[in-house]
């Protein structure tokens, strides 16, 4: 591409748009949706309409109010507006990349340059992380869309004599609207980084002219009436000691300092979380250190700094930190930093403009070559990783599942990627086409990547970057597919689904996360056995709960009762004991795990009691 699509606004809007068709609309509607967070999400925004209740979340029909309200008001109209499908429960989420990469591109034209905008657009849709941290219906890349739109506004406003009126409150609605996509953090974020901003620039006099009593009063506006109508909607009841305590204490002060009740949650190691920007990041982090040397932390206070590209870099080098630091010092998981991504990718886009403009033999020249060298060798290391898997993996026997050829590390599955340190060298055999094809893929953009910026084409061979991120993603799209029915249960519900009655029950072996996308596609309650712990444990508690925990007796009981009975259980392990309570039919087995029955299928393999088969 030409020099001046970075130059000219809408080709420029076209290009990331492409990248992001390309990358993002195939996953919309695949694959089904994962157990855990994913399907619960998906669910407490279906629920929202069948119960008609867009104050309480329910999962299960149980209340759920540790999350804030926005990212499932999203789900809850999608569905409305297309029906119930993983597509509609993903659209808001992969809308609000491109929206978030679209910001990018308008915050580099307007504070750094109009190519630097560009570039910050494309490696957002572009890079590893934020594609894989929206694989499960989490928010955390929109509260950076969130704190970007808000920093736009505080930026315009601190370069004005006076900040003005639509500066001001801009700002202020987008911290509302972070905080109900997120909580507190959508508020303490964007104050931390504009106060430590404006220290470093010796400016917090500028605190004074931002209009703090009417901001203040249009924030409240945007974010206070859920949080009222929720308090008074879900006060103390018998043990649940409402809303408020659980929302604001409980799940957002003890979180942070790791002692929140349950402990259903890991904490990702402080080296890694900081060293997996290169991997969120591949293939631009190759020039990370380069564009992090560019932002100068002290700047000379005059009128012309104001407007400078270098305080809009400290801004944005300020952003990234202060969520960094911020979750060094609790309780975090992978895709904690990804509201930190949307700033990098800004000081990235921003060398990357430069070194695109400098002649051959200077120093950014020198340096991006240099980087293109060690990305080529790191790529040739992943082509030969990816090849060799590829090469010497061996079909499995017949009749076995990836679920089969896995090893089981429980103790990882607390954090979000936890299931991937269950692959196995056997297992590859089974991703043999997106090895095959990120080879490819890494050999020749790593290489052509080298190739142009050796013949001073530094663009064309960001272009070529961008192009081999395209099928990396693809692949590991591919790959996701794969690893689906471990993941997720949809084979399970649609077998479910197939012979359910209305009185027919579906009974969740341990907690609801073990096959919430189980209750997402069949559309019914769940029972829960002997499950009362993490996600449904404090809505359980208030008096209007449903009763939907059960224990053994009253599973026996049902087992031997007039009611067919679905149990979804993580394993063949249950077998035995269901047998001991009466007659027991296998109706579905997928990714491990099976689906049980005490009534046959008439006319199937289930037709015969599992153990006679």
């Amino acid at each position: 591409m030409s020099t001046s699509v970075g130059q000219r606004f809408w080709p420029s809007l076209a290009a990331i748009f492409l990248l992001w068709l390309a990358i993002y609309a195939p996953g919309l509607p695949q694959p089904s949706l994962f157990d855990d967070a994913d399907g619960a999400h998906a669910e407490a925004g279906r629920e929202m309409l069948t119960l008609h209740d867009w104050v309480t979340l329910h999962e299960n029909g149980i209340r759920y109010l540790e999350k804030a309200p926005l990212p499932y008001w999203a789900m809850a109209i999608s569905f409305r507006l297309f029906g119930v499908s993983e597509a509609s429960a993903r659209l808001a989420q992969a809308l609000g990349v491109l929206l978030l990469a679209f910001l990018l591109v308008q915050m580099g034209r307007r504070f750094l340059s109009p190519e630097a905008g560009l570039w910050a657009g494309v490696v957002c849709v572009t890079s590893f992380g934020p594609y894989l941290f929206t694989r499960i219906l989490i928010p955390d890349l929109l509260v950076g869309l969130w704190i970007g739109l808000g920093l736009y506004f505080f930026l315009e406003g601190w370069q004005q004599q006076r900040p003005s009126v639509w500066s001001c409150w801009g700002l202020a609605a987008t911290v509302g609207l972070n905080v109900l996509t997120k909580g507190l953090i959508g508020l303490v974020f964007p104050a931390a980084i504009i106060l430590v901003f404006l220290l470093l620039v010796g400016d917090l006099r500028h605190l004074l002219k931002m209009r703090l009593i009417s901001s203040t009063l249009v924030f409240l506006m945007v974010a206070a009436p859920w949080h009222v109508l929720a308090a008074l909607r879900n006060p103390p009841a018998g043990e649940a000691k409402g809303f408020l305590w659980f929302y604001f204490v409980n799940e957002q002060f003890l979180r942070y300092i790791g002692k929140r009740y349950p402990v259903d949650y890991g904490t990702f190691p402080l080296v890694l979380f900081w060293g997996m920007i290169l991997v969120w990041l591949m293939p631009w982090s190759a020039f990370l250190p380069q564009a992090v040397r560019q932002v100068r932390l002290r700047l000379l206070r005059t009128a012309e700094t104001r407007k400078s590209a270098e305080a809009a870099l400290l801004l944005f080098f300020v952003w990234a930190m202060v969520i960094l630091l911020f979750f060094s010092f609790s309780t975090r998981q992978e895709y904690y930093l990804a509201p930190a991504l949307p700033a990098i990718a800004l000081t990235l886009g921003n060398w990357l403009a430069r070194e695109s403009e400098s002649p051959y033999g200077s120093d950014l020249a020198r340096s991006g070559r240099t980087s293109a060298t060690v990305f080529l060798v790191v790529g040739l290391l992943i082509a030969a990783v990816t090849l060799t898997l590829a090469l010497i993996s061996h079909a499995p026997q017949p009749g076995m599942e990836l679920a089969d050829l896995l090893s089981k590390n429980a103790d990882a599955y607390v954090l979000s990627l936890g299931h991937f340190l269950d692959l196995t060298g056997t297992a590859m055999s089974l991703f043999r086409g997106p090895l095959l094809g990120t080879a490819i893929a890494f050999l020749l953009g790593s290489g052509l990547n080298w190739l142009l910026r050796r013949r001073g084409s530094p663009r064309a061979a960001n272009w070529a970057l961008a192009l081999t991120m395209v099928v990396f993603i693809e692949c590991a799209h591919v790959a996701l597919g794969v690893f689906a029915p471990v993941l997720g249960s949809k084979p399970l519900a649609v077998a479910i689904k197939r012979e359910l009655q209305p009185a027919d029950q579906i009974v969740c072996d341990g907690e609801y996360a073990n096959a919430s996308s189980v209750n997402f596609y069949t559309g019914r309650q769940m029972l829960i056995f002997n499950g009362r712990i993490n996600g449904l444990w404090y809505g359980s508690l208030f008096p209007d709960a449903p009763p939907i925990f059960i224990d053994d007796a009253q599973l026996a009981r049902a087992w031997q009762g007039p009611t067919r009975i679905y149990f979804v259980t993580g394993g063949d392990n249950r077998r035995g004991y269901l047998e001991k309570l009466g007659p027991t039919y296998e109706l579905a087995k997928s990714g491990g795990k099976f689906v049980f029955s005490n009534r046959a299928s008439v006319g199937s393999l289930a037709s015969q009691p599992a153990s006679q088969r």
